[in-house]
């Protein structure tokens, strides 16, 4: 048992923060608590059938929507740590050993400056994916208890964010741009404020690009039939093609059919313009762009690469700069 224990810089780091991580477990042991407390509420009151696609629990089971609610929470949790994590890495753990001079303590030390920190970096990592999990777990474990909807669905920011393996991508990450900015910056608030602030950009940058990841399914149909999308699925986009398989733009007709005295009073009529509208120009299939549940895990792996792909450079340039100023 020895052999595991922490030695060294490692040790340090761990006894600076003892505080920090101590509150970090009860958190998560607290969340866990409230989830199991919510899930054997809700489960004594049964949940209605779904209702214009929204499980509505009875009016007696207050348990099942507190669930709801704070889950949604759990999920704004899964998408904030990165950034608590970057301005905790950028600031406390590297910004301010510079600001106070008391890195040049552990140098002393017969401890090389990256040895130092590798250390921290490395009590970091292990820390954020651990709080990683501890988000999942909470999330995954109140997640059985609530039924999916179109308010409440997997592609979800907050759910997704939650559920699979990119809240560690995205931990891990934090942690190499908190080290990054900590070595550029070396002003505690000017560090934490400057890392949340790009691991905040990386991650707005993601979340928008990520359904542009993996190619949309297509279905289509003949214009006025009925399309039936499977069960499970991320609706994208809605639209008509003509003969050639060209995109049309249904404001075209829309804009006709306003513009034609009548319209506003008497029934039925805007839909024969806006027929007659397409058929001049040759508007003959109708479709629907959608992501289906299996895009989900490949587009989380895929992400996720990405994700540390860019925190293997970030943490390759702050041993750089180390390096380049300690040399």
């Amino acid at each position: 048992m020895s052999a595991l224990a922490l030695k060294g810089p490692a040790w340090v780091t761990v006894r600076q923060y003892r505080r920090t991580l101590w509150l970090a477990g009860a958190l998560a042991v607290l969340a866990l608590a409230v989830v199991a407390g919510l899930r054997i509420w809700a489960a004594q009151h049964p949940v209605a059938p779904m209702k214009d696609g929204v499980w509505a629990a009875s009016p007696d089971n207050d348990g099942y929507l507190t669930l709801r609610w704070f889950l949604e929470y759990v999920g704004v949790a899964a998408a904030v740590l990165p950034l608590a994590v970057a301005a905790l890495v950028a600031g406390p753990m590297v910004a301010r050993e510079y600001e106070s001079g008391t890195y040049q303590l552990s140098l002393t030390q017969s401890v090389s400056p990256t040895d130092w920190l590798r250390s921290k970096l490395t009590v970091a990592a292990g820390v954020a994916a651990l709080a990683a999990l501890a988000v999942m777990g909470v999330f995954w474990f109140g997640r059985l208890g609530v039924r999916e909807g179109w308010d409440y669905h997997w592609s979800h920011p907050g759910p997704y964010a939650a559920s699979g393996v990119t809240v560690f991508a995205y931990a891990l990450a934090a942690v190499a741009v908190g080290a990054l900015v900590g070595q550029l910056v070396r002003r505690t608030l000017l560090a934490m404020a400057a890392a949340g602030l790009v691991t905040g950009l990386v991650v707005l940058a993601l979340n928008a690009y990520r359904w542009s990841i993996l190619p949309t399914e297509r279905l289509t149909g003949p214009v006025g039939s009925s399309l039936s999308l499977p069960e499970e699925h991320m609706y994208m986009d809605v639209g008509l093609l003509t003969a050639s398989g060209a995109r049309f733009d249904q404001t075209i007709c829309w804009d006709r059919a306003n513009q034609t005295p009548g319209t506003d009073t008497q029934e039925g009529l805007w839909g024969k313009v806006e027929a007659q509208c397409q058929a001049e120009h040759d508007v003959t299939t109708q479709f629907i762009d959608y992501h289906p549940a299996s895009h989900y895990w490949p587009t989380q792996l895929i992400e996720a690469g990405i994700v540390l792909a860019l925190a293997a450079l970030a943490a390759l340039a702050t041993f750089r700069v180390l390096r380049a100023r300690h040399s």
